[in-house]
């Protein structure tokens, strides 16, 4: 579904041409309506990036909250998808974080990122975060600790030594 919007008219009655040089401007619309208790998987990816960050950092779910001016248990409510973040609060926590917040929005699946697609199926019916281990994996919170823990390693050929230890249990 197309809303077309009124054509522009000058002081003379005479209609305008748009920029791109059609007589009319349209937006395009969501193709879906998103289902009652079912939280949004853009939400929940960004959520999952805001646990990443700050998994990777060391910060508790308190100290996360304090920092942005919330309670822990709101972190929880974004970092599930549950609570959708306003602009502002995502501009607080990209900040907290020391990450732009085009960060929140990287790596997100394709099903995501083509939702509104000419056929595509509504998020909340195609998406499933199961169907895709890759993320789970890289959200795990023994992953996430891991991968912090080797890079507090401040010696570049200890880092070495250990990653060829890991390599070699394979």
């Amino acid at each position: 579904m197309l809303i077309t919007y009124p054509k522009e008219i000058n002081s003379a009655g005479e209609q305008l041409p748009k920029r791109d040089g059609s007589a009319e401007m349209s937006i395009k619309s969501i193709k879906y309506r998103k289902q009652t208790g079912v939280p949004d998987p853009v939400d929940v990816h960004v959520g999952g990036r805001v646990k990443l960050r700050r998994t990777l950092l060391g910060f508790s779910q308190e100290e996360l909250a304090d920092a942005v001016g919330v309670t822990f248990q709101q972190v929880q409510k974004y970092e599930h998808g549950t609570n959708r973040m306003g602009a502002s609060r995502m501009f607080d926590m990209s900040t907290v974080l020391d990450v732009p917040v085009s960060y929140f929005y990287q790596d997100m699946p394709r099903e995501i990122g083509a939702r509104n697609a000419a056929g595509s199926t509504p998020p909340s019916e195609s998406f499933e975060a199961s169907n895709y281990p890759e993320l789970s994996l890289y959200t795990k919170r023994e992953t996430l600790e891991l991968v912090r823990y080797y890079f507090q390693i401040a010696d570049k050929n200890t880092r070495m030594e250990l990653m060829n230890l890991i390599q070699s249990l394979e």
